[in-house]
């Protein structure tokens, strides 16, 4: 009988998703990532394995439920019992309330919300009968409370925290940690950089945050004795204002 345990990272991009799986993958963790094109997760395989871990790469489209069940069942079937399930996917974009489409209105939703729901609901399903796991949704600025421009984003990060919130009351009593961690303020990414500069520049004083801190963050809480679970948890730099 195999002792494996995996890790799935919904939306393990080049910044938090990624260090969050390479944080597990050091831990012992199979890291089963996701993104819609399975061929832009290569350097991010590549580099969990040259640290020693085991990683798998699938390409799917997280709002599309047959792909989240069929992926659960893959990982379920194939490589290791999932112990932690992250969703991570972003959908942050700005529009002023008379230029946002329905069409924009919806997509954001799906992505940032009903995506969260497909993924929520299959891990609940594999990790209720053994009475363990950690479920991870995260957060934004934008979970607690909206700006302007960004009512699309706001009202999906709302209803995922709403999400993890009513899984948390549900699943607790199970066996099952779920978190909302909040990630307020910039990322040390590409993006940053090349769109706020001057928020960039803050990086060498630990003004923004490090994708490996927030990964830390993640793993600690996982780690917590079910005696003290934190359900919400604020990560931020000293430099944001709030």
């Amino acid at each position: 009988m195999t002792d494996d345990k995996a890790v799935l990272v919904v939306g393990a991009g080049d910044a938090t998703g990624g260090a969050i799986a390479r944080r597990f993958a050091r831990a012992g963790y199979i890291a089963c990532v996701t993104r819609r094109d399975a061929a832009r997760l290569g350097d991010l395989v590549a580099s969990i394995e040259a640290e020693g871990g085991a990683a798998h790469p699938f390409g799917s489209d997280a709002r599309e439920e047959q792909q989240v069940v069929e992926l659960f069942e893959k990982i379920e079937t194939d490589i290791a019992p999932l112990e932690v399930v992250v969703f991570n996917i972003g959908a942050n974009v700005r529009f002023p309330i008379r230029e946002t489409t329905a069409r924009v209105y919806r997509k954001v939703w799906e992505m940032a919300a009903f995506a969260g729901f497909l993924v929520g609901r299959e891990a609940a399903r594999v990790m209720v009968p053994r009475g363990h796991g950690s479920i991870f949704f995260t957060g934004a600025t934008a979970s607690l409370r909206g700006r302007e421009g960004f009512a699309a984003f706001a009202g999906a990060k709302h209803a995922l925290r709403a999400l993890a919130q009513s899984m948390a009351r549900e699943l607790g009593p199970q066996g099952i940690h779920v978190v909302h961690p909040v990630i307020d303020g910039a990322i040390d990414t590409a993006w940053i950089k090349e769109n706020f500069p001057e928020r960039y520049a803050l990086k060498d004083q630990d003004g923004i945050l490090e994708p490996d801190a927030i990964a830390e963050a993640y793993w600690q809480l996982h780690a917590q004795a079910r005696c003290a679970w934190t359900h919400e948890l604020d990560l931020r730099p000293w430099s944001e204002n709030w």
